[in-house]
């Protein structure tokens, strides 16, 4: 009868956990990004003397502002007559997504609203890269290319630009990054299929590469 009465409790246990990671899930809201600050920053030149990768973070969360800032200088709309970016794509294809991963979850930016589209929730740093760092950094961005934009283009040239891309919006990141004191690094080192079945991504979708960004530690 103990027995039996343990394993009841078990299992009702497991079920309030599950029902309460739904709701969680269920509850997980868009953030609406407040306009970016474009008038800030070092000059040009000045940035990039102080670019830098750094592996060490601080946990200390990033404000809403500067998340709006960051997001828009990595991949952000530049020209709102054209829709045209703050990175170049090939033949403007657009085909890179900039997912934002946080403690709460993972994020999709949709760029033309400037908003954040919440895609999972729940803690997926961990998955973003094999340094341990990652786990604890406040922002980890996945740059994931989305092949069914570049058309009828062949394996070989979806692979080139959608790699030639990431690397103009990661340094968009980097020269952000230097400009107002963040810390950041730019990380090849991913399980990618396993990050891309934890996003729900689709099988056209590639996760290219992951930037961790943060406050200095």
């Amino acid at each position: 009868m103990k027995t039996q009465y343990r394993v009841s409790l078990i299992i009702a246990v497991s079920i309030l956990f599950a029902s309460s990671t739904f709701l969680t899930a269920q509850e997980l809201k868009p953030i609406k990004l407040p306009q970016p600050q474009t008038d800030i920053g070092k000059p040009l030149m000045q940035a990039l003397n102080a670019r830098q990768t750094t592996r060490e973070f601080s946990p200390k969360l990033l404000p809403v502002q500067e998340l709006s800032n960051l997001l828009w200088a990595a991949w952000g709309i530049n020209r709102s007559d054209s829709g045209k970016r703050t990175a170049p794509s090939a033949s403007n294809r657009q085909e890179m997504d900039v997912y934002a991963v946080t403690a709460e979850g993972v994020y999709l930016y949709e760029a033309k609203e400037h908003i954040l589209i919440p895609v999972v929730a729940g803690d997926l740093r961990a998955q973003t890269g094999k340094q341990p760092f990652v786990a604890t950094a406040p922002l980890n961005l996945v740059y994931v290319a989305d092949y069914a934009k570049l058309g009828n283009a062949s394996d070989e040239a979806k692979i080139f630009n959608s790699a030639a891309d990431t690397g103009f919006i990661a340094q968009n990141v980097y020269l952000y990054c230097a400009s107002q004191g963040l810390a950041t690094v730019v990380r090849g080192m991913v399980d990618k299929p396993a990050l891309e079945k934890a996003m729900k991504l689709r099988p056209d979708q590639k996760a290219v590469l992951a930037q961790t960004v943060g406050y200095p530690k």
